[in-house]
C-alpha cells in the first residue's frame, strides 16, 4: 500500500488548567513536529504515466497551509479557560490565533482534532486520500500517535456544526471579533 507522509514544524503554547500539574498551569510552548501519514481511499494500480496517486504539491497544499499560516505561534486554550474572556475584552484583535479546544489543550486532543481538520480538507478537495494515522512529537521525548476515528475521541460539547475542526477552513475556533 502506497502511503504519503508529511512533516510539520510548529511553535505553539498553551496552558492545562484541568489537571493536576501545576507547573502546566502556566502558559509555557513548545515547538512540535507533526507528522500525518496518508492513504488512498481506493487501492488501484498506478497509471503507467504519471504514476502517481495524487501530485504531492495537490496533496498537502492546504494541509501546510492551516498548519504555517493558523497552528503556528498559535495559543491553545480549552473553551472554558478565564484567559478566552480576557482576549475578547481586552485583545479582541488577537482572537483568530486562539486555537480552542474542548477542554485542555492536550496533545492527545490536538492529535484528534488536527487529524479530523485534515481529513475535511482531503475530503471537500476530493484528494482520493484519508489521513489513517498523525503523530505530534510535542518535545523530543514525547510523541502522542494516534490511528482510527478521531470523532469517536473529541469530547462531544457542542454541536457538530460549532466545531472548527469539522470544517474545511482554516479556523481554530468559533470566536469571532
Amino acid at each position: 500500500m502506497l502511503e504519503f507522509v508529511f512533516t510539520r514544524r510548529f511553535a505553539m503554547a498553551h496552558r492545562l488548567i484541568h489537571g493536576s500539574s501545576e507547573i502546566c498551569a502556566t502558559p509555557h510552548g513548545h515547538n512540535e513536529e507533526v507528522r500525518v501519514y496518508l492513504k488512498p481511499v481506493e487501492i488501484k494500480p498506478l497509471d503507467g504515466k504519471q504514476n502517481v496517486v495524487v501530485p504531492f504539491q495537490q496533496a498537502k497544499t492546504t494541509w501546510h497551509r492551516f498548519i504555517d499560516g493558523s497552528v503556528d505561534h498559535a495559543f491553545q486554550l480549552a473553551e472554558n479557560d478565564p484567559l478566552v474572556e480576557w482576549f475578547k475584552q481586552h485583545e479582541p484583535q488577537r482572537l483568530s490565533r486562539l486555537l480552542i479546544t474542548p477542554g485542555d489543550p492536550t496533545t492527545e486532543l490536538l492529535a484528534c482534532l488536527l487529524m479530523s481538520k485534515l481529513n475535511c480538507f482531503l475530503t471537500v478537495e476530493q484528494s482520493g486520500l484519508y489521513c489513517e494515522q498523525i503523530e505530534i512529537m510535542e518535545t523530543p521525548t514525547n510523541t502522542v500517535r494516534f490511528t482510527g476515528n478521531p470523532l469517536e475521541f473529541i469530547p462531544n460539547t457542542r454541536p457538530p456544526e460549532q466545531c472548527w475542526w469539522r470544517r474545511a477552513d482554516m479556523s481554530m475556533s468559533e470566536l469571532k471579533i
